[in-house]
């Protein structure tokens, strides 16, 4: 198939013929070595030490939701990478972050964002929130014999539901398993800890700059916490990805704005090292 399309340049009739609106379709149909989850391992013997990414957060607020992740990514005990970008945008109105294996989350999330490319493209119109939600759902578990070797992928998503009018969170298990988030999620190594600050931080009424604050508080404690967990870098000015997604669309804070709210909080900690305390009653 391969010589025949080189030396005609044209792609074969199959691959021009309306079929399924599912981009993994077409690949398990035309390509299924390039599927993460068809990939052939070898015996595994221990651990695998790869690349991990941590801990990704997300609040919402009447009006969207905010989606963020540390910098960081582990191997074993190691400090792999300072840098990393765990949170991407997976179409207009929505995002993903990843945690768990990085290099095979960051090759889901591109497939990922191409499924829902590839819908809209073949149907005419997008997925609905709750359908975008599915089909990670399906891609994760497509990954199970991978997770199952060591090579995990638990990614949050969160996006602005056109229909209903306000900003929802998913989040998942290896297997696929998928549940609806209220008001704030956390997933990754950090998670118990970012969760729980969320836990006596967040509130239903808060406003867009107060999520922001909220998540990047989150993702603050998380560090305080968990050593695989990245803390604001100011040396290096490396500070957490932070989106907003709205009925406006995707958004991602550019350096100064990420920067200036690491910093406040930053200087807030050095009087109250623990963190903001919320009311007894």
């Amino acid at each position: 198939m391969e010589a025949n399309t080189r030396s005609t340049g044209r792609l074969p009739a199959a691959f021009l013929t309306p079929g399924s609106s599912s981009f993994m379709d077409f690949l398990s149909d035309h390509s299924p070595e390039m599927l993460p989850g068809n990939r052939n391992l070898p015996p595994l013997h221990g651990a695998i030490e790869a690349p991990h990414g941590t801990t990704i957060v997300a609040a919402t607020f009447p009006g969207g939701v905010v989606l963020a992740g540390d910098r960081r990514a582990t191997m074993g005990n190691m400090i792999a990478q300072r840098d990393i970008e765990k949170v991407f945008p997976a179409d207009e109105y929505s995002a993903v972050g990843i945690a768990g294996t990085a290099g095979l989350a960051v090759e889901m999330v591109k497939l990922f964002q191409l499924e829902l490319e590839h819908f809209e493209k073949v149907e005419g119109a997008q997925l609905s929130l709750e359908g975008k939600a599915n089909r990670l759902s399906t891609m994760i578990r497509s990954n199970l014999a991978m997770a199952m070797q060591g090579l995990a992928v638990v990614p949050l998503f969160a996006g602005f539901d056109v229909d209903r009018g306000k900003g929802r969170i998913f989040s998942y298990d290896v297997t696929g398993g998928r549940s609806e988030e209220h008001g704030y999620a956390a997933t990754g190594s950090g998670s118990i800890f970012a969760r729980g600050s969320m836990k006596k931080l967040y509130r239903e009424d808060l406003t867009e700059q107060q999520a922001l604050t909220l998540v990047v508080q989150a993702l603050y404690d998380a560090a305080d916490d968990d050593s695989a967990t990245g803390g604001p870098d100011v040396a290096r000015r490396i500070y957490p990805i932070v989106t907003v997604i709205t009925d406006e669309g995707f958004r991602k804070l550019v350096e100064a704005e990420s920067s200036e709210i690491a910093r406040s909080i930053l200087e807030r900690r050095l009087e109250q090292p623990d963190g903001p305390r919320a009311a007894l009653l």
